[in-house]
């Protein structure tokens, strides 16, 4: 394993895309702040990537409030140099239009894009006098199309989609990297395995090209991170070979 003087936070380092973001990332040689609510469901991430050589450190992050999102960037920055920040939250919801909330709709949309803006604009700052770095943000189907019973989360995607665009504007000309990440694809999680079953019946997962593997998801992150200046993607759509788009 290559050492690195940086550092690379992760900003929803949930059981599945996020933990396989924060383990690629650690074992190619960045230390790892992995944040999520509970902190504590960590300790099997933070294990895993220090049994295979790497740095690790968890903590309980609530992305919605600001001073937490400061302080955990900041505190990240001062261990290393901050030069790669992925914003991982999700908040898939389907409510019908007449039983979405007005709570539910705005807990959606401050998870997953209000949390997204905080998290890009810290990290900018922090970047910014340097001179150089990443700032990536998962997106999924419900940022380029609205769904049926997915007003809140479709919108709340929209907008991230629309804040990393906008920053991939700002910050390029100023060598940061802004990407988004679409993921047009369920992905491998037990939940969404779950789903499919009550939707589709016994042979819904009969198809192995039909999801996501997570750790395939963290590959394209780290392609993100490795393109030179000179070829940058500020928007790039992945989806498994079994999905019809």
């Amino acid at each position: 394993m290559n050492n690195r003087n940086a550092t690379a936070a992760i900003i929803g380092a949930g059981d599945f895309i996020g933990g396989e973001i924060a383990k690629k990332f650690a074992a190619e040689g960045f230390t790892v702040f992995a944040g999520r609510r509970n902190g504590d469901k960590l300790a099997s991430l933070v294990a895993s990537i220090e049994g295979a050589g790497g740095t690790a450190h968890a903590r309980s992050l609530d992305a919605r409030k600001e001073e937490e999102v400061v302080s955990f960037l900041g505190e990240a920055d001062r261990h290393a140099p901050l030069e790669v920040c992925i914003f991982n939250i999700g908040a898939n919801v389907n409510f019908p239009i007449l039983d979405t909330t007005e709570r539910v709709f705005r807990k959606v949309w401050e998870m997953a894009c209000y949390s997204g803006f905080l998290a890009g604009r810290e990290a900018a700052r922090l970047m910014l006098p340097r001179g150089q770095g990443n700032i990536f943000f998962t997106g999924a189907t419900a940022s380029l199309r609205g769904g049926s019973g997915y007003a809140a989360f479709a919108s709340a995607k929209f907008g991230l989609r629309a804040v990393a665009q906008s920053m991939a504007r700002e910050l390029g000309p100023k060598n940061i990297h802004v990407a988004h990440l679409v993921i047009d694809s369920g992905v491998d999680t037990e939940w969404v395995r779950q789903r499919r079953l009550e939707a589709l019946g016994p042979g819904a997962l009969d198809n192995p090209d039909a999801l996501m593997p997570p750790a395939s998801v963290a590959e394209s992150y780290w392609q993100l991170f490795q393109q030179p200046r000179s070829a940058w993607t500020s928007e790039m759509e992945i989806r498994p070979f079994g999905e019809k788009w």
